[in-house]
């Protein structure tokens, strides 16, 4: 069997299905040999500079030493056991740091698969606390525009409907309610009146808070629903209006956790506590597949208090021995390093370099916020042009719709990160 680079993109191509693209796609497809510190080498030899983190994950970049350690050593004493009925270290220790580090009340950890079932297994925390409650009427879910929450059928439902993915679902999900986008912008002033964001989601949820479970939303950074970053005081109000009107508040930190805006968790720059809170992605820095769901003592002993007394959710392969272990070095290492700093440096960079783009016709807007930095175009990517132009650049990046972003790891060099930025510019200079 060939290895060179065309045979494995042609095997690909008959008989592999890769997300949002059709089979056999002619389109842009690279093949990645091996990947070290921020770079990824492709199998013709040439070296990117990954923009994307591997869709956020890597924050520490690839290969590191105390992640591939963690993983070794877990996997001479046992890669797997069923967590039904059983338990074992890795889990236990995720779980007390997990409830270590987010912000109190949260007591209770699930652990998951990935970031899409963290959605599921919140919406049904949600959903089984009303009805323990005696409450079976308030099983809907509140949340707004510009909302991304992942790819199975609950979390669908409550993205954005008529912007997202998934209209082609329509028929098939479950109905939501959904309010404006989120606003002002991070670093707007606040607005307060008749007709801002807030009073509109307000009146949403006074009018159906008889049959609302939860309130669902991205702390801060609405993420692949179009990139928004919102004032901290919208997030404060909703915190507040869920208390007023006895509605769970559901927090999506699944991109915005460990680090990525700045603080820990997105929801710190509102200094609000959600009572379920979802995590994943750069939960294990990139090097497993797992996700969490906690939740508070109020809404786990509710439900247990109630038939059937347990919560109903067990994936296979829940608390993987592997994936928990690497999970705990992974947040080792961040809070040993000086992860803030490292994250205000890309943010300055970020919004530096990326300035030079506000000039660039067909360019819309430019914003950063922590390790992220957007460019909205006027009118969406075309992928077929853009993608192999970063790749010629020695870059990595995914565009989608009008925006072009990066997300790079945390240990992303200066130059490096420059190179991202220069990419950037001269590739939507040519192409937007």
């Amino acid at each position: 069997m060939s290895n060179s680079p065309a045979d494995l993109l042609a095997r690909d191509r008959r008989c592999v299905l890769h997300p949002y693209a059709p089979p056999g796609t002619p389109g842009p497809l690279f093949a990645v040999e091996r990947t070290h510190g921020v770079h990824l080498r492709l199998c013709d030899g040439r070296e990117l500079v990954d923009g994307m983190a591997s869709w956020w994950a890597a924050i520490h970049g690839y290969n590191h030493p105390a992640l591939h350690g963690a993983l070794s050593r877990q996997l001479e004493r046992m890669s797997h056991v069923m967590f039904g009925g059983l338990t074992h270290e890795p889990a236990v220790a995720l779980c007390e740091k997990l409830v270590a580090i987010t912000p109190a009340p949260l007591t209770r950890v699930f652990l998951c698969d990935s970031g899409s079932v963290s959605v599921e297994v919140a919406l049904k925390l949600a959903v089984q606390y009303q009805q323990a409650l005696g409450k079976p009427q308030k099983r809907k879910l509140l949340t707004a525009l510009g909302g991304y929450h992942g790819d199975t059928l609950g979390a669908m439902s409550v993205c954005d409907p008529l912007g997202g993915m998934h209209t082609l679902f329509r028929g098939v999900l479950s109905e939501q309610l959904f309010a404006p986008r989120p606003g002002p912008r991070f670093d707007a002033p606040w607005d307060d009146g008749p007709k801002s964001p807030i009073a509109a989601f307000e009146q949403l949820l006074s009018q159906h808070a008889h049959e609302l479970a939860a309130v669902v939303l991205e702390p801060i950074v609405q993420n692949a629903g179009g990139m928004n970053f919102y004032h901290p005081h919208y997030l404060r109000r909703v915190r507040a209006l869920c208390d007023q009107h006895d509605v769970l508040l559901i927090l999506d930190e699944i991109a915005t956790n460990f680090g990525r805006t700045g603080k820990l968790f997105g929801c710190e720059h509102a200094a609000v506590s959600p009572d379920i809170m979802c995590v994943g992605k750069s939960l294990t820095g990139g090097v497993m597949t797992l996700a969490a769901t906690l939740t508070t003592e109020r809404v786990a002993h509710t439900i247990a208090g109630s038939e059937p007394g347990v919560f109903m959710h067990g994936p296979t392969y829940m608390g993987n021995p592997l994936a928990c272990a690497v999970a705990l070095a992974s947040i080792e290492l961040l809070l040993a390093s000086d992860y803030a700093s490292a994250v205000s440096r890309i943010e300055a960079q970020l919004g530096s370099e990326l300035a030079a783009c506000r000039g660039l016709p067909g360019v819309a807007d430019v914003r950063v916020l922590g390790a992220i930095g957007v460019v909205e175009l006027e009118r969406p990517v075309d992928m077929s042009k853009m993608q192999p132009a970063f790749v010629e650049r020695g870059v990595w990046l995914r565009p989608f719709g009008k925006l072009v972003y990066t997300m790079p790891p945390y240990v992303i060099e200066r130059a490096e990160l420059a190179q991202i930025t220069g990419a950037m510019h001269d590739v939507i200079a040519l192409h937007a």
